[in-house]
């Protein structure tokens, strides 16, 4: 959700995310849960009066599975 100055993500009960970087094809692994998160987060950035720039971070223990790649997903409005 956003209200003008804060945007908030929100997951999915028993969502379960890897991103495993395999000789630089990168790989997300998700059950049903982690996938609808992923795209709550997608949705979430996209939304109208998002800035250019906001982004959030995804990291082992923070969001993602042990053994995790780290994941930026950010909006950019740039052409």
């Amino acid at each position: 959700m956003t209200d003008d100055t804060t945007t908030f993500f929100t997951w999915e009960a028993g969502a379960r995310i890897a991103v495993r970087d395999l000789s630089g094809e990168i790989v997300i692994e998700a059950n049903a849960a982690g996938l609808k998160t992923l795209a709550g987060h997608l949705l979430t950035l996209s939304r109208d009066g998002t800035p250019d720039g906001a982004h959030l971070h995804l990291e082992e223990n923070n969001g993602l599975e042990e053994g995790s790649a780290s994941l930026v997903l950010e909006r950019c409005d740039d052409d």
